[in-house]
């Protein structure tokens, strides 16, 4: 089944809508518009063909519940931003690209093969009862808010509050 392009009008609110989401976060969308207008084309295309945001950048199966770890803002996003100022597909980007300090690199595919993965398994997996979680856990020492990663989030979305205020919480 073929699907028609977005319009401009689509594709121009979804981009003010990620855009604002993005700087409410504390995140920012690559400043190359056009570019990140593509993405944003892509997203929308994705979520006509397969009822939800998957990232235009990587082969979708289709599947929401195999495809969760790459529904926009994929689960990879985070890690990528820390380690290479930009996400895989480079929609969203640190503040260092975005001041022009660093320009946007090849960031390698986090995402394992399919055959190592079990559906639903991304970054976002529940551990079994007993176990111990993959990541740290994280605590804001401004409002409280806890995250489960490897390194706690460049600022926190509810407060704003940099890095630097998080906590090793467990």
């Amino acid at each position: 089944m073929t699907f028609p392009p977005p319009s401009d009008d689509e594709a121009e609110t979804l981009y003010k809508k990620l855009d604002r989401d993005a700087e409410e976060g504390g995140y920012h969308l690559n400043p190359d518009r056009e570019f990140t207008k593509n993405l944003v084309r892509g997203l929308l295309v994705n979520e006509k063909r397969f009822g939800y945001p998957s990232c235009p950048c990587r082969i979708s199966f289709g599947n929401r519940e195999e495809d969760r770890d790459i529904i926009c803002p994929c689960d990879y996003r985070d890690p990528d931003l820390d380690q290479y100022n930009a996400c895989y597909c480079a929609l969203y980007v640190s503040d260092d690209v975005l001041k022009k300090k660093v320009p946007v690199g090849s960031i390698p595919e986090r995402r394992p093969p399919r055959s190592e993965r079990r559906a639903g398994a991304g970054l976002r997996s529940t551990p079994a009862a007993g176990r111990q979680l993959p990541f740290p856990v994280w605590r804001c020492r401004v409002c409280g808010y806890l995250c489960a990663r490897e390194t706690p989030p460049l600022v926190c979305p509810v407060c704003k509050a940099t890095k630097d205020r998080f906590e090793r919480f467990m």
